[in-house]
């Protein structure tokens, strides 16, 4: 299994780019609690540094956050200390009993694990089913083919006050595989230190996605935005709900 989001791209992650945690956890809340559903386990698959954790937290919800990335754990955990927090996969991590699964951040997409594939997550959404309380919900996203417009690499350039990014994304398309070449700097002291990582993503088709989703039973939208966030081109939101 590979390691990704070491110490520098997990500080830049949540220092930069937390946006979609914090509405996708206000969008959640709203349905949870229009849904009359004013407590309870919120499982946070791919739960990164704890921006959502602590949102669900302060709303009133118990959360157990899941994310392969050591760095991002330990932030979740100084974040929200009366969370529950373990290093692990969606792919084989139990799912407790609870109202509400996320996966936010096209954590399903991501090959960090290798076991990950098709059926994979459609095991992973029947246990999900499984552990929902009835009229529970699953939010996630996932990027589609058209998560990458281009067939040339595409280069970002992103920064912030002690930070900066530079990501070059490639897609494979026979394959549905994006690459994202990423190089970071972070200032320590007077100097930046430089990391790399590479990240590949299987691209999912959302059509075939909702079919999975109804295949185990969930009632299943697709969201453009979560809330008044607007969701990037080739990524697609997911709301879930079992009857």
């Amino acid at each position: 299994m590979q390691y990704s989001y070491r110490d520098d791209l997990a500080y830049i992650h949540d220092a930069g780019f937390g946006h979609l945690a914090e509405s996708a956890a206000h969008m959640l809340i709203e349905e949870l609690q229009r849904a009359g559903i004013q407590g309870g386990i919120v499982v946070d698959l791919g739960c990164g540094s704890g921006i959502m954790a602590r949102l669900l937290h302060d709303a009133g919800y118990q959360v157990v956050g899941i994310d392969l990335s050591k760095p991002l754990v330990e932030m979740a955990r100084n974040r929200v200390p009366e969370a529950v927090f373990r290093i692990g996969s969606f792919a084989t991590e139990d799912i407790p009993p609870c109202v509400a699964v996320t996966a936010i951040g096209e954590v399903l997409n991501y090959a960090f694990d290798e076991a990950n594939c098709t059926a994979v997550r459609a095991r992973a959404f029947r246990r999900i089913y499984a552990a929902l309380a009835p009229g529970g919900l699953l939010v996630f996203d996932m990027a589609g083919p058209a998560r990458s417009p281009s067939d040339s690499p595409q280069r970002i350039f992103t920064e912030g006050s002690d930070w900066a990014v530079l990501m070059e994304a490639e897609t494979d398309r026979p394959h549905r595989l994006l690459t994202r070449r990423i190089t970071t700097f972070r200032k320590l002291g007077e100097l930046y230190r430089r990391d790399f990582e590479t990240h590949q993503l299987q691209l999912a088709d959302p059509v075939e996605v909702v079919a999975s989703l109804q295949g185990v039973g969930f009632c299943v939208q697709t969201l453009a935005c979560y809330g008044p966030l607007a969701l990037p081109q080739g990524l697609t939101g997911f709301l879930a709900r079992k009857p």
